[in-house]
């Protein structure tokens, strides 16, 4: 579906659930354009229908795998096809994290996903956007990151250094687009209540809700409004990072549990 003349454009990867597709939602409530991108493509028709009738002015969703080279080329052609060829906004969002091993117990192949997902993958999809923007010297790229880009923990080594990268690459991609008109930002949270632990401990439902007991976390809602202040904010500003947290988390391993 080709985006409404003059609607924004905005690009969502690991949009199937949790803060990808609140940030979908938000979105699509201010009239914008939506693509819409995840592996789960039967989740991903199912937000269409949400997200159209939530207000977006179009919404296109491709199955997408960013750990996949020609996965990311045919999702970049559908989304710039769907965006008229001018992409406003695109939020890199897709990424996970397995297991809480310690390096002397962890699984290579856990580490090689999420390096491959979190780090890799953001860098195939903002390299495959990023040429239509640079054309138009204009657009702008907000990075899904995480307090473990601020605070490391004991079993989250290899998270922790994916997310210090996707920080890295950030300041890095802000110092290379100096000049442009593109926009680049970075948004941290701490502890979200989503899909994320069940992920991470392999759908135990058990172990997943004891992360969240007895603390009240951020909801995906949250995120996603953080998320439409950068990028509504005027073409001259530029928020360069936002970090929050619930009240009841101090730190990842500070947590007032009641």
């Amino acid at each position: 579906m080709t985006k409404s003349k003059n609607s924004p454009s905005i690009v969502i990867t690991g949009a199937s659930a949790g803060i990808g597709e609140e940030t979908a939602l938000v979105f699509a409530e201010n009239g914008w354009s939506l693509v819409i991108a995840a592996r789960r493509s039967e989740r991903l028709e199912k937000l269409k229908t949400k997200l159209l009738a939530a207000g977006a002015s179009a919404v296109t969703a491709v199955t997408l795998d960013v750990t996949s080279d020609q996965s990311v080329k045919n999702f970049a052609k559908k989304a710039l096809e769907a965006c008229s060829g001018k992409i406003d906004c695109l939020f890199n969002n897709a990424g996970l994290a397995l297991g809480v091993d310690h390096v002397a117990t962890g699984s290579v192949s856990d580490w090689q996903v999420m390096l491959d997902t979190n780090v890799t993958g953001l860098l195939r999809v903002t390299r495959a956007i990023l040429p239509a923007m640079l054309e138009k010297s204009y657009g702008h790229v907000i990075n899904m990151g995480s307090i473990a880009s601020h605070v490391v923990y004991e079993g989250g080594s290899v998270y922790c250094a994916t997310k210090h990268a996707v920080r890295a690459i950030t300041k890095t991609l802000r110092l290379e687009l100096n000049g442009t008109s593109i926009r680049v930002s970075l948004i941290d949270p701490g502890m979200v209540e989503t899909d994320f632990s069940l992920v991470r401990f392999n759908q135990d439902k058990e172990r997943a809700g004891k992360v969240y007991k007895g603390v009240t976390p951020l909801t995906s809602r949250d995120i996603a409004e953080c998320i439409w202040f950068m990028a509504s904010r005027p073409a001259r500003v530029n928020i360069d990072e936002i970090v929050l947290m619930p009240v009841d988390q101090a730190a990842p391993h500070k947590l007032n549990r009641k």
